[in-house]
């Protein structure tokens, strides 16, 4: 098998929060803000939780199509809505995961394996595994 590799770029400036994020590309160039829920601005801006959430829910999404398709499930309509949570204060802060993922006339059983074997796949999944704590909950 062919080894394939993929770097992606991103320049921060500001003072990271307040600030501004762009790929080489330009394929993202967005305006950083501190949501409201961590006393910030809020506002019409992004932040590093909606970026990480945005990757890991299509990562996974990836994942999860490989392994049904080892194990000849067919996905129609497969999503999958990454929540990250991001909680702390002085000393530092964490972040948490949930996956919510939808695979309609998947049962319950089937699903939970899918996910699972898609969670060991996936390296977003492999990358956080003992940092940051998710939790994976299967919709039909």
């Amino acid at each position: 098998m062919k080894t394939l590799s993929y770097t992606a770029d991103a320049v921060a400036t500001g003072d990271g929060r307040n600030g501004h994020v762009r790929t080489g590309d330009a394929l993202v160039d967005l305006d950083l803000g501190i949501p409201q829920d961590l006393g910030g601005a809020g506002g019409h801006v992004s932040n590093p939780e909606q970026l990480f959430a945005a990757g890991y829910s299509a990562c996974f999404l990836s994942a999860l199509h490989s392994v049904a398709r080892v194990q000849r499930v067919k996905l129609r309509d497969a999503q999958v809505q990454a929540k990250v949570t991001i909680s702390g204060g002085g000393a530092g802060f964490d972040l948490a995961v949930e996956l919510v993922v939808l695979m309609p006339d998947v049962p319950p059983e089937t699903g939970q394996e899918l996910l699972e074997a898609a969670h060991r796949k996936c390296p977003y999944s492999r990358a956080v595994a003992g940092n940051i704590p998710v939790t994976l909950t299967h919709r039909s």
